[in-house]
């Protein structure tokens, strides 16, 4: 198959410095950036109260630096995005290359062929070596958007199963299947309620959850890891136990990997873990190494239920498959494979999940410390703690991020090949933080 960059050696993004202050944080040039942004932005966007956000100017690796020249470590990948590290050279070089040809192509009219190849290698990755297909797009809610949809189409049946904590996007469809009332409340009157929730990680609550559904259930929708709902992996064996759910009452079951896929927990797919293939995948975030892209992917069977196109397609977007997004997904993919991130996630992530267990036992604020790979969570007695926690650590140069419902837990998301002497700093700061 043709390349789309030169991959030749590894060139490491994986090594860390530590962290190098040479302002207060934040420092002026962030707090006037924060006065400016105050003027022209929504005020929901970006939090600029009490403190302002500091400003990122340029990262790499696991190295981030601000506006006023300060170097913080990010524990955090940007959300997970940068998994191979920021500005990985290979994923730069795929950006370029195809920039210079081809930067934006025609959605669903006149396709490219660097699309073709790079849903050839993700239906390749499927869970299980089940034949699959898959659909492109921007965001990880587009990609839940496109999984909903299809389930609607494999089963005729538009209820959904999901869980207490799970976070799936803000759009409208997959914020119905979001739990936190704070998102979906001020716009309760535009959802369209055919949403159940279960609690997560106990079986037998989904069958009662599907009992009450309003309309009749056609899918569950479950993270094998939650997120932003506090970094809680599922118990052992409960994917399973959910397939077994789904294949008795025909049901389908959608994974949403968006986080947790591409090597993020120590395999390619968290779902992997249980040994379950999923009718539906929904991935992003890592994918394209930085680059916005995400894809629905299902079994054939499943997907084969999308009519074919006549043209008009039924779910499309102008940017489906944009050319450099899916050039840097290849340079992602091949940088994840050629450098053994997914085996490094998994020694790493035990690693420091044991380390920081055995330095914040006794620690009267710290609940429990849990994860799995490199997706690891502390958490804490409330959020008050984690809020101070994450304060003190961005003070001190380490970037982390508060997550669960309640925002008690201090998350952290690192790059997958992270390591040096600033990772070991930046952890030692995390846990003075909380002790």
């Amino acid at each position: 198959m043709r390349r789309f960059y030169s991959y030749t050696a590894p060139v490491s993004s994986n090594s860390c410095l530590c962290p190098d202050l040479r302002t207060p944080v934040p420092g002026p040039r962030s707090r006037e950036l924060a006065q400016r942004l105050a003027a022209v932005e929504s005020p929901n966007v970006t939090c600029l109260e009490p403190e302002a956000p500091i400003f990122w100017e340029r990262a790499h690796g696991s190295n981030v630096w601000d506006v006023d020249g300060n170097r913080f470590v990010d524990l955090d990948a940007a959300f997970g995005v940068a998994s191979v590290g920021h500005g990985h050279p290979r994923v730069l070089e795929a950006i370029a290359r195809q920039s210079e040809n081809l930067l934006h192509g025609m959605g669903d009219v006149h396709p490219t062929e660097v699309r073709t190849a790079l849903l050839e290698k993700l239906v390749s990755l499927y869970p299980g070596g089940a034949s699959a297909r898959g659909v492109l797009s921007s965001s990880g809610s587009d990609a839940v958007e496109a999984a909903l949809k299809t389930a609607v189409l494999a089963t005729g049946r538009p209820g959904v199963v999901a869980f207490e904590g799970a976070y799936h996007g803000l759009s409208l469809g997959a914020l119905d299947a979001t739990f936190r009332a704070d998102f979906r409340e001020p716009f309760i009157a535009k959802l369209p309620g055919q949403t159940v929730f279960a609690r997560f990680g106990d079986v037998e609550d989904v069958a009662r959850a599907a009992s009450e559904a309003p309309v009749p259930v056609g899918a569950i929708l479950v993270e094998p890891v939650q997120g932003r709902g506090g970094i809680r992996p599922s118990p052992p064996g409960f994917l399973a136990q959910l397939r077994e759910l789904c294949d008795a009452n025909d049901w389908l079951l959608i994974a949403d990997e968006v986080y947790t896929g591409f090597g993020r927990t120590g395999r390619m797919f968290a779902c992997e873990h249980d040994g379950v293939v999923p009718d539906l995948l929904c991935s992003g975030k890592a994918l394209a190494g930085g680059m916005p892209l995400s894809a629905c992917l299902g079994t054939e069977e499943t997907m084969k239920t999308w009519p074919a196109s006549r043209g008009e397609s039924l779910h499309t977007q102008t940017y489906l498959g944009h050319p450099a997004g899916c050039a840097a997904a290849h340079a992602t993919l091949e940088v994840i494979e050629g450098e053994k991130l997914i085996a490094a996630a998994a020694r790493s992530g035990a690693r420091v999940l044991e380390s920081l267990r055995r330095q914040l036992a006794g620690a009267e604020d710290v609940r429990e410390v849990r994860g799995l790979g490199l997706m690891l969570g502390i958490d804490c007695r409330d959020s008050e703690v984690a809020e101070r926690a994450w304060a003190q650590c961005l003070g001190r140069g380490v970037i982390t991020l508060p997550a669960g419902d309640d925002g008690r837990v201090l998350s952290m998301t690192p790059a997958l090949g992270i390591a040096g002497e600033g990772f070991e700093e930046a952890l030692g700061i995390v846990c003075e933080s909380l002790r």
